[in-house]
């Protein structure tokens, strides 16, 4: 989709800069949104940014678990993940969503590689319980991301590449966990030192008063944001944990859009058409005197 200049005012204050984008399984098993999004993605890179992906597979997932007659189960917003069911969320987010998802980039050129957490230590986790009611419940090979190892990501941007991340990570006890997306995402925003954290879901935004209302919060700060999160259930939980963690440790902005709209992610990156919930810090930066990128602006043609 081609946006005018003059429709894309944050573009030039954003050159060479980081944007992490999740994008989750539902908006990547519709064949039509997939294509959509990898060519946002590819033109995003295109505009000068660096984006990274970091890619869910939820209802793959599942699928493939009712396939192999294993249970489906989740406990506030997390999947329950047994040895076997680790087993099939490792074979389906990196051996079947990512390669539609770095096939529908590469489309475009030669930019995507995809990687998982485990590769080169990039994501270390440490198992986690899910909290009900206040108390923890066992959910299985969950982790929780403890350390990110960045460098292979940045050589990847530094070679003028789109890295597409699955969220599996190991433990230091040699485990591989199942982490949710979308704090896989916020955490490697944080490494990175991203300017932008974008999170794509299947709702238009954060809902002001769910289930009574479907007014959208079009934007809050961390610390409003925190106050609401008691209130929250079910996949939002997470996500708007990792939007509080990623805005309260230096991500400029983090911003849920609906992944149903196409092309979301480059109307909501490059212009300010923001119809989701943008989420900033308590003091919000000026991005125009934010500090240099860590790596340097790539050239107008992706590498052979």
């Amino acid at each position: 989709m081609d946006l005018p200049a003059a429709d894309v005012p944050w573009s030039e204050a954003l050159q060479g800069r980081t944007v992490v984008v999740k994008c989750g399984g539902s908006t990547l098993d519709d064949p039509a949104l997939r294509r959509s999004f990898a060519q946002d993605v590819v033109e995003l890179w295109q505009a000068g940014l660096h984006p990274v992906v970091v890619h869910g597979g939820g209802p793959q997932i599942s699928s493939m678990l009712d396939r192999l007659a294993l249970e489906v189960r989740f406990e506030a917003g997390m999947r329950v993940t047994t040895p076997e069911a680790m087993d099939v969320v490792r074979m389906v987010l990196t051996g079947q969503v990512q390669r539609d998802l770095v096939g529908a980039i590469n489309a475009h050129g030669p930019f995507a590689v995809g990687m998982s957490g485990e590769d080169a230590h990039t994501l270390t986790a440490e198992r986690r319980p899910a909290w009900v009611d206040g108390r923890p419940v066992d959910i299985g090979l969950v982790g929780d991301i403890v350390d990110v190892a960045p460098d292979t990501v940045r050589n990847l941007l530094a070679g003028g590449r789109i890295p597409v991340v699955s969220p599996v990570a190991r433990g230091a006890d040699g485990q591989v966990y199942n982490v949710n997306a979308d704090l896989a995402a916020s955490a490697l925003a944080v490494a990175l030192g991203a300017d932008r954290l974008v999170m794509l879901t299947d709702v238009p935004g954060l809902y002001a008063d769910w289930p009574r209302s479907t007014e959208v919060v079009p934007e809050l700060t961390a610390e409003e944001l925190e106050s609401l999160l008691p209130g929250l259930a079910g996949g939002m939980l997470p996500k708007m944990e990792g939007c509080l963690r990623a805005v309260r440790s230096g991500v400029g902005r983090v911003h849920v859009l609906d992944g149903r709209t196409p092309h979301a992610v480059l109307r909501g990156v490059l212009t300010e058409e923001n119809p989701g919930t943008t989420v900033l810090p308590d003091e919000a930066p000026d991005i125009t005197r934010a500090a240099a990128p860590a790596v340097a602006p790539h050239e107008e043609e992706p590498p052979a």
